[in-house]
């Protein structure tokens, strides 16, 4: 398994496992997302670029062989956005939707690959849903539900709507700062499962209202 996924599983699954497991995320990601309607107003996927932070960036490409030192090219990292897409499943993509209230499913991702820019890699991706679907109100939220793995929003353009109707309204609302109940929570907690969908209160939330 290629380093990059085996980080970012072992990440997720840590907490669930035997290794010791705290309320703090371990791996940070920048994220920005579309979301991609068609010309009648259905809903068809999600766009991501997710880009990790500098220290698990580095140890991913640890000794990844380069035609030029320091550079990688998107078809040298091709290999490792496949095993990374493909393994994300397992985890739903980090990504829940819901149109008027109906929990919506996505097929594999599309369009993949990574990016290598300021020391950082960055994994691009389209999550296509399962049933384009039409909706007066939909909703979707990225977050891990360990919380091992911790999603903050660009500052600038988080998140745009492509080929939404012009009266589509979007809502963006990122995560309160859970910290103090975070260090209330030990251990055993979520060990013993109780709390396998804490990072739930450090969910991005995103709400679109189309007449």
């Amino acid at each position: 398994m290629n380093r990059l996924i085996a980080g970012f599983v072992l990440a997720v699954s840590g907490v669930l496992g035997t290794a010791a497991a705290e309320a703090h995320p371990h791996v940070w990601i920048v994220a920005k997302s579309e979301l991609i309607y068609a010309p009648d107003g259905t809903i068809t996927g999600v766009r991501h670029a997710w880009t990790f932070d500098d220290m698990f960036s580095t140890y991913a490409l640890q000794g990844l062989e380069t035609k030029v030192k320091g550079a990688y090219s998107r078809e040298e990292l091709a290999p490792l956005a496949q095993t990374n897409v493909e393994s994300l499943k397992e985890y739903a993509y980090f990504t829940f939707a819901k149109g008027d209230g109906k929990k919506q499913k996505f097929t594999e991702p599309v369009d993949y690959f990574l990016e290598y820019k300021d020391s950082a890699l960055t994994l691009h991706f389209t999550l296509p849903v399962k049933t384009p679907f039409k909706a007066r109100q939909l909703s979707l939220e990225v977050f891990d539900p360990t919380y091992f793995i911790d999603f903050q929003f660009a500052e600038k353009e988080p998140v745009k709507l492509v080929g939404a109707a012009a009266d589509c309204k979007m809502q963006f609302e990122r995560p309160n700062d859970g910290s103090a109940a975070a260090q209330k929570l030990g251990e055993q907690n979520f060990l013993d499962g109780g709390n396998a969908n804490f990072g739930m209160m450090f969910a991005n939330k995103i709400t679109v209202d189309c007449p």
